[in-house]
């Protein structure tokens, strides 16, 4: 039986990747999605990709067409599992920084599809309870799932102020401050819990054996930096922190205000809501908005988006390896073509 590629399969599959695929697999995919003239444009598949160097990284980025300068083409949906090892490496400042923002963007954008999706169900969720007085199994399920990993023990659908509540907290961050932040904490990525731990933001662990010991940890403290499966857990763990945590109360709160006003809630309008974030305290969160103001991120993924929209389940699948292209449309990039 002869094995044919559609031309629009082809044009959302890099060359060089597509030349490596599985042609058997990718077909019996291929099938069951349908393929007729009348079907849509398939969709950008979640792909996991392993770089073990940085040229292997901007290999895959050139494959992918996918530019730090051309952000209004659209952002790839690729979760990179690790940084590359060689990434302290990098002379080239600029190299190193477009690289970095280039390798978290897109796992960002990601989360907070996630996100969008939770408080879009949040939403139907309650307006079919507004009108019917009662919600269906599959919805009471969806709700709990969502009260669960925001944190919510009261009820709400009855409790309004819960339910303001949570919807303060399923809320997507401004991209901007997520990259300024990653950027500010794991030394764009070449620090040793980016690289050892795949902790980007920082974030503690009191589970001892579970994290990293800092060189620097006072004598007598337990804490320890927290061990992530891969990059895109840390980005998903550090939103749920920020949304959350009482200690970023206030930020959630001037989110909020900002979205009652129809207003678009930028990473500078968030940055001086960071205090509690560090020690600094004021000093950080004036060094993020530096990050911010210095890289023209605002301005920068002001035009990005991811080129195709994604589920939750499709996310989580590939992130598991259980999803529609989890198991096999993993990129292990040893190539030394590459």
């Amino acid at each position: 039986m002869s094995v044919i590629l559609s031309t629009a399969m082809k044009s959302f599959i890099p060359k060089t990747i597509r030349h490596r695929l599985i042609i058997s697999t990718l077909l019996l995919l291929t099938s069951a999605c349908g393929s007729n003239s009348q079907q849509e444009t398939p969709r950008t598949p979640v792909v996991t990709i392993h770089a073990y160097q940085h040229k292997n990284l901007q290999t895959i980025f050139t494959e992918y067409d996918y530019s730090w300068d051309q952000l209004d083409l659209g952002v790839p949906p690729l979760i990179l599992k690790k940084f590359p090892d060689d990434l302290p490496e990098i002379d080239s400042v600029e190299l190193k920084k477009k690289l970095f923002f280039k390798s978290v963007l897109p796992m960002v954008l990601l989360a907070n599809e996630e996100i969008k999706e939770q408080r879009d169900t949040l939403k139907e969720i309650f307006l079919y309870f507004d009108q019917n007085g009662v919600i269906d199994a599959r919805q009471q399920e969806e709700l709990s799932a969502i009260n669960r990993q925001y944190k919510i023990k009261t009820d709400p659908l009855l409790d309004h102020k819960t339910r303001q509540r949570l919807l303060r907290r399923v809320d997507i961050l401004p991209e901007s401050l997520v990259l300024a932040q990653a950027a500010n904490e794991s030394g764009w990525g070449t620090s040793r819990f980016a690289l050892q731990a795949n902790n980007i933001f920082g974030e503690w662990t009191f589970t001892p054996g579970t994290g990293l010991i800092p060189a620097d940890r006072p004598e007598g403290e337990i804490y320890e930096v927290r061990r992530f499966m891969s990059l895109y857990q840390s980005v998903r763990s550090y939103m749920r922190n920020l949304n959350t945590n009482s200690a970023y109360l206030s930020l959630r709160k001037e989110r909020e205000k900002l979205r009652q006003k129809s207003l678009t809630v930028s990473g500078l309008d968030l940055s001086s809501r960071l205090d509690n974030y560090s020690t600094r305290r004021e000093a950080y969160s004036r060094e993020i908005e530096e990050l911010i103001r210095s890289n023209r991120l605002e301005q920068k993924v002001a035009r990005a988006y991811l080129r195709s929209s994604v589920s939750i389940q499709e996310i989580n699948g590939t992130e598991s390896g259980t999803g529609l292209f989890g198991s096999m449309y993993q990129l292990q990039n040893r190539f030394k073509s590459l």
